[in-house]
């Protein structure tokens, strides 16, 4: 089926005759009249009636002028559609990202983002589990740690540095910390995948492994953030989810320069050969303002 001799019939129908469709269309008479007559052998009825002084549609031709209109009005909004979309960001873009990563910095960067494509709506899909973005129909995901191979692009946008953190009052009230084996002296918060019975501390190639005497230990990153602003004890924590409260006075950075892992932050997306403007407006205009979100502060450079 070629859908461009149904044009060319919608085209002579609306415009009344081969010679009006034809500059319309820029196209030769001869070549209007072929498609015509090879569309209807196709339907295998009579559409036009010709003479030489006019054209008449069949009852046949009627009817499928009606529907033929109809639908080649839809599919050229369709391409319309599609052709704006390569160029104006605009639909639904889904960000998947974990959990604790959802913080007032980044709603400021998504908001900026939408303040200029306000075609573009965003719908955030909060998950410490790796979903499959093309078969969850998702667009980018922000992701911390190593990157197993795939056919996803990846680009890397900073690092997460596990550091030790406490609320002030907690420091008011606990021994001395100075350096990482006084760490066994305090009550320790301990996000478990990282190890509650040791923290194992870095700092350039100097290597530290610190019993703890653990207060509270649990799997869930935003349980532990609470608890050091409880003033409970000592946290290993990183760095992106204190910034705000390091700003506000709440947590303190602990032996400065002294960390546990760090965590490379990566933005990935499907790859594809006709990347949605969307997208491509989301990477380039966002890329410099989340690589400052994820950088490790200077005070835990030191």
């Amino acid at each position: 089926m070629d859908l461009n001799d149904t044009l060319v019939f919608v085209r002579v129908a609306q415009a009344g005759g081969f010679s009006a469709a034809a500059r319309l269309l820029g196209m030769p008479v001869s070549t209007l009249s072929v498609r015509v007559s090879r569309l209807e052998q196709r339907l295998g009825v009579t559409l036009l009636q010709r003479t030489t002084r006019r054209l008449r549609l069949t009852e046949a031709g009627q009817a499928y002028l009606r529907q033929a209109a109809r639908g080649l009005e839809e599919i050229l909004q369709a391409e319309a559609q599609i052709d704006a979309g390569k160029h104006e960001a605009q639909g639904l873009l889904r960000l998947t990202l974990p959990i604790d990563m959802g913080d007032e910095q980044l709603l400021g960067i998504l908001s900026a983002y939408r303040a200029r494509h306000p075609g573009v709506s965003v719908e955030l899909v909060f998950s410490d589990a790796r979903l499959d973005l093309v078969e969850q129909g998702l667009d980018l995901a922000l992701r911390a740690g190593e990157l197993a191979d795939s056919s996803l692009v990846a680009r890397r946008i900073g690092q997460a540095r596990w550091a030790p953190f406490a609320h002030p009052d907690y420091l008011k009230r606990a021994p001395p910390l100075r350096q990482p084996k006084d760490l066994a002296h305090h009550a320790t918060l301990c996000f478990s995948p990282l190890g509650r019975d040791s923290w194992t501390l870095m700092r350039g190639k100097a290597r530290a492994t610190v019993p703890l005497r653990s207060a509270f230990a649990a799997n869930d990153m935003r349980m532990i953030r609470q608890l050091a602003l409880d003033a409970q004890g000592v946290a290993l924590l990183p760095d992106y989810v204190c910034r705000r409260e390091m700003s506000h006075g709440q947590l303190v950075s602990l032996l400065p320069g002294w960390h546990a892992r760090t965590d490379p932050i990566h933005l990935v997306y499907p790859g594809q050969r006709f990347v949605p403007a969307k997208l491509r407006h989301f990477i380039d205009e966002t890329v410099p303002a989340l690589s400052a979100l994820f950088s490790i502060p200077s005070h835990l450079e030191k």
